[in-house]
C-alpha cells in the first residue's frame, strides 16, 4: 500500500474529503502520497547504504574512499567482509589474532603467523592455490594492517610430491586428466 491510500483510509471516516477521481482533495492526498513514497524510497535506501551488512552501492564505495587501497574483492558478500574486518582496526591491534582478524581486509582469505626468527612473519593464504589474483594490490593492503617493523614473507601454497602421490598413483593417471605443468601445481 502507497501513501496515498494510507492518508485516504486516514482521512475518511472525518466525512469532509472526496476522493473521486479529479476532485481537488483526491489530487492533493495523490501528490502528498506520492512525495511521501518518494522519501519513504530514500529513506530504506540510505538505511541500507549506511550499514555495511547491507550496503550493495554508493554505501560501499563511500567506506572504500575511506581506506588508501581498496579491497579485492570479486563478490559483494566478500567486498562486505573486507570492509568490515578494516573497520575494526584499531592502534593497539598488534597481537597475532588480532592482525589475523583484520587481514580479511585484503578481500580473500589469509592468516598471518610468527616465525621463530624474532620479528618475522609469514603471510598464507589458505584458499588459494598459487599467487592470488591482484597480489600486488592485496599484499599492499597487508602491508598496511600488519605493523611496520616485522619483516613479512607470504607464502604461496603449491602441490607438494606428497599430496602428487597419494592423489595420483601413477604418471598415467596426471596424463590421464591432461594437465599442463602450471595446472598441475595449482591442483592442491
Amino acid at each position: 500500500m502507497g501513501y496515498a491510500q494510507y492518508l485516504r483510509d486516514l482521512l475518511e471516516p472525518l466525512g469532509i474529503y472526496t476522493f473521486t477521481d479529479g476532485s481537488v482533495s483526491g489530487g492533493a492526498v495523490e501528490a502528498a502520497g506520492a512525495a511521501l513514497d518518494g522519501v519513504s524510497a530514500a529513506l530504506e535506501e540510505a538505511e541500507r547504504e549506511a550499514l555495511v551488512p547491507t550496503a550493495e552501492d554508493w554505501g560501499l564505495a563511500q567506506l572504500e574512499d575511506l581506506f588508501a587501497k581498496h579491497p579485492v574483492s570479486p563478490t559483494l558478500e566478500l567486498r562486505r567482509a573486507a570492509l568490515c574486518a578494516l573497520l575494526q582496526i584499531g592502534g593497539d591491534d598488534f597481537t597475532v589474532e588480532a592482525i589475523n582478524r583484520a587481514l580479511s581486509g585484503c578481500g580473500i582469505k589469509a592468516e598471518v603467523a610468527e616465525l621463530e626468527e624474532t620479528g618475522c612473519v609469514r603471510v598464507t593464504f589458505p584458499d588459494t592455490a598459487g599467487v592470488p589474483e591482484g597480489f600486488d594490490q592485496i599484499a599492499g593492503i597487508i602491508l598496511d594492517i600488519i605493523p611496520c617493523h616485522l619483516e613479512t614473507e607470504f607464502y604461496f601454497r603449491y602441490l607438494t610430491w606428497v599430496e602428487l602421490e597419494a592423489r595420483f598413483p601413477t604418471w598415467a593417471d596426471i596424463e590421464a586428466e591432461a594437465y599442463t605443468w602450471e595446472e598441475l601445481e595449482l591442483a592442491v
